[in-house]
């Protein structure tokens, strides 16, 4: 075996998750115990379907993915798949229409909550041992991994108390492209200031892990065998520079290697794949309200602007990147952060409303609007956390407590069987289903439609038409809850809602509000109410839509307005 490549002391070390930090092992119970959370999930939302039956679904679909993992790993730059398809082409495929909705709305928290269910993950020996030697020599680490839930991984490095030890994450779903696809390594080499050339990449399969790094042009390929690793789908021409039965076997060379002096050569970026837009369909009109839907800032939540979390976020996120090598402070990413969110809503003002309506990636929010001033280590390094910073960031900006009346109202439906979905622009749903469940009231909620996990936003009708799908009801059956008519009764109207109401005290003025009223047919509610509770009220003499906008008294003062 030629182990010349590892006389070279890298400038950064490359580890895959499982199979090299982490030794997996499948849990016997742990498909069963997803069916029985998958049936639970779906019981929020009045559509009952056996555990048995979402077991078998979870085993096909499982078998699915596997087949189309191994294929992916034959191809030169492969796509991961989006968390909505593996639910709705995978393991979803053989249910209905609203159970797949049902679970494509909360893919991304399913496929995290499934992850350690399904498997069992224990700190590989000599891994702890490895990053000190790393530690001591200066040479970083980072994590470069094909994965369904990079949610899942973080926490479970995380609860292994490693999250520190490692001055970048990429995962395949976060970033959209999967290995043997060589940007996984470039991206994690220019987020920690270097080539893949100059890095050590350690996997534990021949097919994904030495192909990509060969394809990459790691300075070092190295294995430490796993469940997989001396057992590729296929044939694999490509062979590593070194094999360790642990990581334990790594810690000696990296610590006898030698450092080199040579030139960083300037990455050059890849581009991030198109997204293709979702068809929809608009349901034939009828009148019985049998949903609800509502959106969720403004309506179930009221929100203040926290300067201060931003503030040590912006902290917090200067000192990873000073951990990934690139030295900046507080105030200069806190700028950063702010131009960033200009740049957004300035991206917004350029999509026309009369068409389909995208929403931004994490990816591109983070890498091209927030970074895109910053030198290429840099830009890399947002783009591989992308995930995880959009939802320290959304919770960074507000913090919001629960309108009054949302519980009662949420309760009624409950109560009586009216299923309930929420229908929101967010950059991160994800953090929409944390406030949810700060509040008590998660479990109330059937179905989740975020525009950042359906691409679309409001008022585009494909994200009503998500909710109404998931729930099994026409749009014309329901009611819509909004607090802006430019963009919750236009949604409403464009995708046949019955019954489209207004909140006053979210975003919307009042003078705003009362001027819908009176304006173009799109943006007239049928309904104006100042405090959700009041929708009680408005449900004990429910009228059909077509009549003309009704305003429940106002026998007590609006909320105050949100910036």
């Amino acid at each position: 075996m030629d182990t010349s490549p590892l006389q070279h002391r890298p400038d950064a070390l490359l580890l895959d998750f499982g199979g090299v930090v982490f030794q997996t092992r499948k849990r016997p119970e742990g498909r069963a115990e997803s069916a029985l959370h998958l049936h639970r999930v779906l019981a929020r939302a009045g559509h009952h379907v056996a555990p048995e039956r979402l077991r078998g679904s979870l085993d096909a679909g499982l078998a699915a993915l596997k087949d189309w993992k191994n294929a992916a790993g034959r191809r030169r730059t492969p796509a991961e798949l989006d968390h909505r398809t593996i639910w709705t082409d995978f393991l979803a495929s053989d249910l209905d229409d609203r159970t797949r909705e049902i679970l494509a709305g909360s893919a991304a928290d399913l496929l995290a909550d499934m992850s350690p269910l399904i498997s069992e993950h224990e700190v590989r020996p000599g891994i702890r041992e490895l990053l000190d030697a790393a530690r001591t020599l200066g040479v970083r680490a980072g994590i470069v991994s094909n994965a369904h839930s990079g949610r899942a991984h973080r926490r479970i490095l995380g609860a292994a108390g490693l999250t520190d030890r490692f001055g970048v994450q990429v995962y395949s779903d976060e970033v959209g492209i999967r290995k043997p696809h060589p940007e996984m390594i470039a991206l994690a080499a220019r987020a920690l200031g270097t080539v893949p050339e100059r890095c050590w990449y350690v996997g534990d399969t021949q097919d994904r892990d030495v192909v990509a790094g060969r394809r990459a042009g790691t300075g070092a390929v190295i294995l430490t065998r796993h469940h997989h690793t001396d057992t590729p789908p296929y044939p694999v021409r490509e062979n590593a520079d070194a094999v360790f039965d642990t990581p334990e076997g790594l810690v000696e060379p990296l610590l006898s290697s030698a450092p080199t002096e040579a030139s960083v050569p300037e990455p050059r970026p890849t581009p991030e794949p198109r997204r293709i837009p979702v068809p929809h369909r608009i349901p034939a009109p009828r009148r019985a309200p049998a949903a609800l839907l509502l959106d969720q800032g403004g309506v179930i939540a009221l929100s203040t602007a926290t300067p201060g979390a931003q503030r040590d976020f912006a902290r917090s996120l200067a000192t990873r990147l000073d951990r990934a090598g690139y030295a900046t402070t507080t105030d200069s990413v806190l700028a950063l952060v702010l131009a960033g969110r200009d740049r957004y809503r300035a991206w917004k003002a350029t999509h026309p409303e009369d068409g389909p309506i995208p929403e931004i990636t994490p990816r591109r929010f983070w890498s091209d609007m927030v970074g895109r001033d910053l030198p290429p280590r840099a830009r890399a390094f947002l783009l591989a956390e992308s995930s995880e910073l959009m939802l320290e960031y959304a919770r960074s900006k507000s913090h919001a407590v629960m309108r009054p009346g949302v519980r009662e109202v949420l309760e009624f439906c409950a109560e009586r069987g009216i299923p309930v979905g929420v229908v929101s622009n967010t950059v991160c749903g994800r953090a929409v289903r944390e406030e949810l469940d700060r509040f008590g009231v998660l479990q109330l909620v059937g179905a989740h439609v975020y525009s950042d996990e359906l691409g679309r936003r409001k008022p585009d009708p494909a994200t009503v038409h998500a909710a109404t799908t998931a729930l099994g009801v026409a749009a014309a059956d329901c009611w819509f809850v909004g607090d802006k008519p430019w963009r919750d009764t236009a949604a409403a109207h464009r995708s046949g809602v019955g019954v489209s109401v207004v909140v006053r005290g979210g975003s919307a003025s009042d003078e705003q509000i009362d001027a819908a009223l009176t304006g173009p047919a799109e943006l007239r509610p049928a309904h104006v109410i100042d405090e959700m509770g009041d929708l009680l009220g408005l449900w004990s003499e429910a009228s059909p839509s077509g009549t003309s906008p009704t305003e429940v008294p106002r026998n007590r003062a609006s909320l105050p307005s949100t910036p």
